[in-house]
């Protein structure tokens, strides 16, 4: 086995941060195309929200403490759910495609699942201790 192990040293190593990163640099593309009156209302708040995320998925990394983790995890994951929410009204607006909508989802479904596999690791690692 020649495979060079890699440490997580940075939250940016994280796989939920890089995912959830794509996710924002998504949301930033696909909402330049809203309408204008929207610039303070969906659009502010979608990208609020994603931005959310990966902010604490970078908080709860620099945290010392399992249940800290956990709860800054659990944190982007309602943040993620805000922004599934927010899409789905976008979509039924018109103000994205199906298309985009499709993959934009699916993004965020790969989120969901990292994020879990972070709060489980971290609620796992508190009864250890």
């Amino acid at each position: 086995m020649n495979q060079e192990y890699k440490k997580i040293k940075s939250f940016t190593d994280l796989n939920a941060w890089k995912e959830a990163h794509n996710l924002v640099l998504l949301i930033y593309r696909v909402t330049k195309g809203f309408p204008k009156e929207e610039q303070f209302g969906l659009i502010n708040q979608l990208r609020r929200a994603v931005v959310s995320i990966t902010s604490n998925i970078a908080e709860g990394f620099s945290r010392n403490s399992y249940k800290e983790k956990s709860q800054f995890y659990s944190m982007a994951l309602g943040s993620l759910t805000e922004v599934q929410n927010q899409l789905i009204i976008a979509r039924d607006l018109g103000y994205i495609t199906k298309e985009d909508f499709r993959a934009l989802a699916e993004q965020t479904i790969t989120i969901n699942k990292l994020l879990n596999g972070l709060i489980k690791k971290s609620r796992t690692m508190i009864h250890d201790s």
